[in-house]
């Protein structure tokens, strides 16, 4: 069934925990994104400073430009998956081989301009891939590009067990489309953040995609 993961994009350790307590009792999966400042024009809290409740499973997008020593750091934690991008810099291979001796998940995540074919190579080493039509660094503002669902198709034509995630511009007028168009995991940050009622926003989006992913 398709998954709503709330996340969590902050620039303080104030803002974090005032991100994670809006949704602490609505999921029990989130995305944590994580920024270099390099890789985007921003910069996140560190790893160091990331945290999530007991009980959840947390998704790690790091928009770094080289993710290797944030991994490290996160990794004893025991992630759900991490995410890293196509565009940066490091060997997939060694990404993966590091996360799968620690029994983490891996993923790779590709920005709007790189072609799914760029990854097929090495799509064997991941489980997750994550189509980011968003605005690096940044929740809310993001505008759905419907065009990208076809390297989701691409891609489960390649392999057909891959979880396909979306993070961008995810809100209650395309979360449909995007589960019709084969997405499982859709990481959502300002539609909830943003929300003056953040529980009635992650549960309005739950439905529509349990009721389209159920059709």
């Amino acid at each position: 069934m398709p998954t709503i993961c709330p996340t969590i994009t902050a620039y303080s350790e104030e803002d974090y925990k005032s991100q994670i307590d809006k949704i602490v009792h609505l999921a029990q999966r989130l995305q944590i994104d994580l920024t270099d400042g390099i890789f985007t024009k921003e910069k996140t809290v560190l790893p160091e400073q990331a945290w999530w409740p007991v009980g959840f499973r947390a998704d790690f997008h790091l928009m770094y430009k080289n993710p290797e020593a944030a991994i490290k750091i996160i990794l004893p934690h025991q992630p759900n998956l991490i995410i890293v991008h196509a565009e940066s810099e490091g060997s997939i291979k060694s990404i993966a081989d590091l996360c799968h001796q620690h029994q983490v998940r891996v993923g790779l995540a590709l920005l709007q301009d790189t072609p799914a074919e760029r990854i097929l190579p090495g799509l064997e080493l991941v489980e997750h891939v994550l189509i980011f039509s968003g605005n690096l660094g940044y929740q809310g503002g993001s505008h759905v590009d419907f065009s990208l669902l076809e390297k989701v198709k691409l891609l489960k034509q390649h392999q057909p067990q891959l979880e396909i995630g979306w993070d961008g511009g995810v809100n209650d007028q395309n979360v449909a489309e995007l589960v019709n168009g084969g997405v499982d995991v859709l990481n959502v940050g300002g539609y909830i953040q943003n929300a003056d009622d953040p529980a009635r926003a992650f549960h309005g989006l739950q439905r529509i995609a349990d009721e389209t992913g159920t059709t």
